[in-house]
């Protein structure tokens, strides 16, 4: 072996570990590592909690759904309610109020 392999043989392990302790703190604590997955993870937490939010509203609207169809007392109390509607027998009377 000439000295120069020899030489190579001993400083490039020790060469790679300098660069591996030095190295991998600084990706990990730089803007794109640790602090970035820490930011991700709590994004995905706050989709994940809007997502269930969701659900629980689209299982709502399914049940509401569900209920016009089958109960005509549904469909019945909406069209009084939000459109004021009255069957053809009732009679409406309106009261001018006092000021």
């Amino acid at each position: 072996m000439t000295p120069t392999t020899r030489l190579l043989e001993r400083i490039l392990p020790v060469a790679m570990l300098v660069v591996a302790v030095v190295g991998a703190p600084v990706m990990i604590f730089a803007p794109q590592g640790l602090p970035r997955l820490r930011g991700l993870e709590k994004e995905l937490g706050d989709v994940d909690d809007e997502n269930a939010a969701l659900r629980r509203e689209i299982d709502s609207l399914k049940g509401r759904v569900g209920r016009l169809r089958d109960d005509p007392g549904a469909v019945e109390r909406i069209a009084r309610d939000n459109l004021g509607l009255v069957r053809q027998t009732e009679v409406v009377f309106q009261f001018q109020t006092r000021r």
